[in-house]
C-alpha cells in the first residue's frame, strides 16, 4: 500500500510538473497566441515591404556611383519635371483609364450573362473565359505581335484588307500599341474580374428579386436597385486593384517595344524607373521615379475611397 501511495503521489508531481510548467503555460498562452499568429505577416511585410520602401526613400535622396554614395537632397525629385517623364506619366494614365473603362463594366455584363438561369454550359464558357489570366504576360505578347505584325500578311492586317482598309502599323502609332497594350491586359485579365463580379451576383438574396418582381420591377430597376447596390464593394475592390494594376503596368509594354519605343510612345512610368535605375545606372533617380508613383497611386487609391465612401463608413 506504501508503494502504490508513493507512486501515485510521484505519479501527482509529474502531471503537476508537466500542466504547470512555466513553457508550457507560456506555449499554450492565449495572451501570446495572437503574437504567434501574426508573426509570419510582420516578417514578411518588413523584409519585404516596410525595409524595401524606407531604404528607396532613403536613396532617392542619394547619388549612388560605383563606391560612391553621397547626399543631395531634391535634386533627384527636381530632375522629374522633364518631357520624358510627362510622358511616362500620360500614357500610364492613360491606360489606367482604359483599363478601368473595359475591365469593369464588360466582366460585369459577363457576369450577369453567365449567372440567369437560361444560360446553357456555365462552366464551359466561364473556363474559356478564365483561361487567358493563367497565360503569361510574355508568352501572350508574342502572339500579339504575331497577330499585329506590321506585314500584310500578318492576321490583323489581312482581316482589314479583307474588308477593303490599309494595313497598319501597329507598333508605330501611340493610338494603335496604346490598343494593343489595353486589349492584352483586357483579354488577361476579364475572365478574373468576372469571377469577382460572379461571386458578388451570386451572394445576392434570391428572395430580393422575387420581392421585386412581385413588386412589378422590371429587368432595368432590378439591376439598378438590387444589383448594383449589393455589388458595390466587389466593384470596388475591382476597381482598386485595376487602378493599382494600371499604374504598375511594365509588362505589356515590355513584350511590344522593350524600354526604347519611338517618341516613348509605349514608355510607362515603371518602364521609365526600369530605364533609368538600371539602364543608365541612376539608382537615385530611378528610386525617386519609384517612390513619386507610389504617392501618386495612393493619393488616386485615397481619393477613389473616398468617393466611394469606403473610407468612412466602410461603404455601407
Amino acid at each position: 500500500m506504501r508503494q502504490d501511495s508513493n507512486l501515485i503521489t510521484k505519479s501527482g508531481n509529474v502531471l503537476k510538473n508537466v500542466v504547470y510548467s512555466p513553457k508550457k503555460s507560456l506555449f499554450y498562452s492565449q495572451r501570446l497566441a495572437p503574437y504567434v499568429f501574426i508573426a509570419p505577416f510582420l516578417v514578411i511585410f518588413f523584409g519585404f515591404y516596410f525595409y524595401p520602401v524606407s531604404y528607396t526613400i532613403i536613396m532617392s535622396f542619394q547619388e549612388i556611383l560605383p563606391g560612391q554614395i553621397r547626399f543631395i537632397g531634391f535634386d533627384n525629385y527636381a530632375r522629374l519635371f522633364n518631357p520624358t517623364f510627362y510622358k511616362a506619366l500620360y500614357n500610364t494614365t492613360l491606360y489606367t483609364f482604359w483599363t478601368i473603362v473595359i475591365l469593369i463594366p464588360l466582366p460585369l455584363i459577363m457576369a450577369i450573362i453567365l449567372n440567369t438561369k437560361k444560360m446553357k454550359a456555365k462552366t464551359f464558357f466561364r473556363a474559356c473565359i478564365f483561361i487567358p489570366s493563367l497565360t503569361s504576360t510574355i508568352v501572350a505578347g508574342v502572339i500579339f505581335r504575331l497577330m499585329f505584325a506590321e506585314t500584310e500578311t500578318a492576321f490583323a492586317n489581312s482581316f482589314l484588307s479583307f474588308f477593303g482598309f490599309d494595313s497598319v502599323n501597329w507598333k508605330q502609332n501611340g493610338a494603335t500599341l496604346m490598343f494593343l497594350m489595353v486589349g492584352l491586359a483586357s483579354w488577361r485579365w476579364m475572365g478574373v474580374n468576372m469571377i469577382y463580379f460572379l461571386t458578388g451576383l451570386q451572394n445576392i438574396p434570391k428572395e430580393m428579386y422575387e420581392a421585386a418582381e412581385i413588386d412589378g420591377a422590371n429587368a432595368f430597376n432590378k439591376f439598378r436597385h438590387i444589383t448594383i447596390p449589393f455589388l458595390k464593394p466587389v466593384t470596388v475592390y475591382v476597381l482598386t486593384i485595376t487602378l493599382f494594376a494600371g499604374y504598375k503596368m511594365f509588362e505589356e509594354a515590355y513584350v511590344f517595344w522593350e524600354i526604347n519605343s519611338p517618341g516613348n510612345i509605349g514608355l510607362t512610368l515603371v518602364g521609365y524607373l526600369y530605364k533609368e535605375a538600371f539602364q543608365y545606372n541612376q539608382l537615385g533617380f530611378g528610386s525617386a521615379i519609384g517612390v513619386t508613383l507610389l504617392v501618386i497611386v495612393a493619393i488616386l487609391g485615397f481619393i477613389q475611397l473616398k468617393l466611394t465612401g469606403f473610407s468612412s463608413n466602410g461603404g455601407k
